[in-house]
């Protein structure tokens, strides 16, 4: 399921497409042993970070994959709270407060691949001419923060590449049965789009008819 797409598209009202597609070549990186794979336009650097704040007073080490190109910023970020008995609406909130702090939020969706829900936005920040997508997702006992930042002269259509190529290990689900009924339940006419009607990425899935 990808609402990413839809997400920027929704912003055509305000914002206009800029910038060529990438000339670079996209490939595909897989991170075995932290589930997931994403496509770059070039090589990542990788940082590791011994104390990543993903609440407030709570830290744990993460990996940072992150690429600058074509007036683009794309970057992923993988927080191991494995014996640290993170709370999933405590991290996630957290890091979408981080991520929006001093922007503009244009769109606020849920959002799911394969079994794995979570929450995607866009931030606009006029002064600086940038738009940053992104999605927090946690799984695994693992913190997700996806974002991709077009600036002046950047593409959109690398942002919106960027965030649907993420994937994860499809043996892995964040949501139990009875959490999965319960959504497909409140969305009682199925969702529009190209995703299998009646499954949802959340009880606030925009294009859920409760009709």
């Amino acid at each position: 399921m990808r609402l990413i797409a839809f997400a920027v598209a929704a912003l055509a009202g305000s914002l206009v497409m800029s910038g060529p597609a990438a000339a670079q070549q996209w490939k595909e990186y897989n991170y075995i042993v932290e589930g997931f794979g994403v496509q770059f336009p070039a090589e990542p650097q990788q940082e590791f970070v011994e104390k990543y704040e993903v609440a407030p007073g709570k830290t744990v080490p993460a990996n940072v994959y992150s690429v600058r190109a074509n007036n683009g910023l794309f970057r992923i970020t993988v927080a191991d709270g494995r014996d640290a008995k993170l709370n999933e609406d405590q991290v996630v909130q957290a890091a979408v407060r981080k991520l929006t702090q001093g922007g503009q939020v244009k769109v606020d969706f849920p959002h799911r691949i394969y079994r794995i829900y979570g929450r995607q936005f866009s931030v606009e920040r006029a002064a600086q001419r940038t738009l940053t997508t992104a999605a927090v997702f946690y799984a695994n006992e693992r913190l997700y923060v996806i974002e991709s930042t077009r600036m002046p002269g950047g593409s959109d259509t690398d942002l919106i590449k960027f965030q649907q190529s993420l994937v994860f290990d499809r043996n892995v689900r964040n949501r139990t049965e009875q959490q999965v009924s319960a959504i497909v339940a409140a969305c009682k006419g199925g969702v529009a789009g190209n995703d299998r009607p009646g499954n949802p990425a959340g009880l606030d899935d925009p294009r859920c008819s409760r009709d």
